[in-house]
């Protein structure tokens, strides 16, 4: 399933290694030379400057305009929503 993350990036929930508040970044060095690695790289996406929280995926590090808060409702709507069997042939 896939999860809109905002700034029209649609990203693959079982990409996703982590959701983290984006003051989060600045409290670690680790974090902050992470970021600068991926930066480095050019596989950091979206706008730094709205940014209220940070995806990290596998490949890519993308800055969201949506609350971690946000961004966990959607992912777990999609995951309850992948849940859900599929009834319409007991229906006809």
């Amino acid at each position: 399933m896939f999860i809109h993350i905002g700034n029209d990036h649609v990203i693959r929930e079982e990409d996703v290694v982590l959701i983290i508040d984006r003051n989060m970044i600045t409290s670690s060095n680790i974090m902050e030379e992470m970021m600068d690695n991926a930066n480095v790289k050019q596989k950091v996406y979206g706008p730094s400057d709205e940014a209220k929280s940070i995806i990290i995926t596998t490949e890519q590090i993308y800055y969201s305009s949506l609350s971690v808060a946000a961004l966990e409702k959607r992912a777990g709507m999609v995951s309850t929503i992948s849940k859900l069997d599929d009834f319409v042939e007991e229906l006809e």
